[in-house]
């Protein structure tokens, strides 16, 4: 393909396997849409077990030579991707909006978060490191060393498509491994084909990065299952994620996992709480990208002094959110990724009514498009609270104090972000340090993401962490080797 960064990228119809362009040869086909107004993007034939096993192979045999290239080799192409992603930002966030749904403003913080992330493993080729360590046998060195896992198999979700394959695909491949990426059916181009292009342009050797779109019933468990990935690195709901963990370690070959997985993110206002300021972040935490993210505000809980205060607030500001279009730059809510979610979330607005739960703002449903849906008097025991929503539905949860925010926040078999609001900031500190979480943000929400910090969850919500050093130790593995430097006396 051309290295003009100036043309726009094609041929997103095809797999990309062993560094080639090439036809899928399975019997189905991929129709991706534009999930506001139904147009077709592209059709994907989609590829067969046979082209994963192609895959794999290519990927074998081109990771030896990239895991001894020099770290500042690899580092190259990470900063030359950086340098392309800079070029075609008009490009890429223009098929973050017409692929997944994202509305203008969230296809921004995506590409950022992109960038980010890429920027941030183009310093891991020189940061992974070793040890040394004493030992207590006479004349014996230990060295501790870290090496490339050596392949990792990446299946990467819909709803932040661009950036979270890309923080598998670009420290995996900074560390001296090599990829093999199913994206998800909804995204398959923002998810993996368009990254495939930029890896492409900036000189990836062929092979290391493989993306191969598709059917789950094809190629779904085949991924997980195959002999040559030593990681298995997913995103995406619980469900899925407990049975690729079964796959990993129930068959023949076992494998390490990465799994980030479903939320239900509590959002906790203090009667001591900037009112205003938290109605602002509730309204940009629950409704960014029509609350399809795994950290988006999940349960906003009250204290019961201030709960009156902040639902009147919080309506009035929701209903200045403008829905709709997702290309226009004051869009707040656009579309939902596809049918099947839309009926999800029908079925959700009317179990909340028959729980009981008071429907305060709704509107009328056009297409894929579902306006914010408000909903007070929400008990811990309610749908609502229990389960994992996605999409633009909240329900406002009365608590009777502090020690009873926590209470109900903790009352959940997830645990992946959280946040609370509080003009005490050691009140503050105290009540995250006692959210069972992987993160929790005080005065913010809890849509936050940074390359450098440990991303992941508790409980249910996954295993290990991505960014910064963490992921280092996730896509690296550990090898112990001694050295007797001396002649060792042995009992027989």
């Amino acid at each position: 393909m051309s290295t003009n960064t100036t043309s726009t990228y094609s041929d997103f119809h095809l797999q990309f396997i062993s560094g080639e362009w090439q036809t899928g040869k399975d019997d189905s086909t991929n129709t991706n849409t534009n999930p506001y107004n139904g147009d077709t993007l592209v059709e994907i034939q989609q590829a067969t077990k046979d082209q994963l096993n192609e895959a794999y192979d290519a990927a074998t045999q081109a990771q030896e030579a990239w895991a001894k290239q020099t770290p500042a080799e690899r580092a190259a192409v990470l900063y030359k991707v950086v340098n392309i992603l800079d070029q075609r930002k008009e490009e890429i966030v223009d098929w973050l909006i017409k692929e997944s749904g994202s509305t203008r403003i969230k296809a921004m913080v995506e590409f950022g978060a992109t960038r980010a992330i890429t920027l941030e493993a183009a310093t891991f080729p020189n940061r992974v490191h070793g040890e040394i360590r004493p030992s207590n046998t006479p004349g014996k060195e230990n060295f501790i060393y870290r090496e490339p896992i050596g392949i990792v198999a990446v299946i990467s979700p819909w709803n932040f498509p661009l950036h979270l394959t890309q923080r598998s695909i670009a420290p995996a491949l900074a560390l001296g491994n090599a990829v093999v990426l199913k994206p998800a059916s909804d995204t398959p181009v923002t998810g993996g084909l368009l990254l495939a292009k930029v890896f492409e342009e900036a000189g990836l050797p062929k092979g290391l990065l493989n993306v191969v779109v598709g059917s789950g019933s094809e190629i779904g468990d085949a991924i997980v299952e195959h002999k040559a990935p030593s990681l298995v690195s997913f995103t995406g709901s619980t469900s899925v994620g407990k049975h690729i963990g079964e796959l990993a370690n129930g068959g023949e070959y076992i494998k390490q996992v990465a799994l980030e997985l479903g939320g239900n993110s509590p959002f906790v206002v203090l009667k001591d709480a900037d009112i205003e300021q938290a109605v602002k972040a509730a309204a940009f935490g629950k409704f960014l990208h029509q609350g399809q993210i795994c950290i988006a505000i999940n349960r906003v809980i009250v204290e019961d002094e201030i709960y009156d205060d902040f639902v009147e607030r919080f309506l009035a500001h929701v209903k200045t959110l403008n829905v709709g279009d997702p290309n226009k730059q004051d869009t707040a809510v656009g579309p939902i990724i596809n049918e099947k979610q839309v009926k999800s979330l029908k079925e959700k607005i009317a179990k909340a009514q028959e729980e009981g739960a008071k429907m305060i703002l709704s509107g009328e449903i056009e297409g894929q498009v579902v306006p914010p849906h408000i909903f007070t008097e929400v008990t811990r025991e309610m749908d609502l609270s229990r389960n994992e929503v996605f999409g633009p539905l909240v329900g406002i949860i009365r608590a009777k104090d502090e020690d009873d925010a926590l209470s109900i926040a903790n009352d959940s078999m997830y645990g992946l972000s959280s946040a609370v609001f509080t003009a005490d900031m050691q009140k503050g500190l105290r009540f995250a340090r006692g959210i069972r979480a992987g993160m929790t943000h005080i005065n913010d929400i809890s849509v936050n993401d940074e390359s450098n910090t440990p991303f992941g969850g508790e409980k249910n919500s996954g295993i290990g962490r991505f960014n910064g050093e963490w992921v280092l130790e996730e896509f690296t593995r550990t090898h112990w080797i001694s050295m007797q430097n001396e002649p060792r006396e042995y009992p027989f």
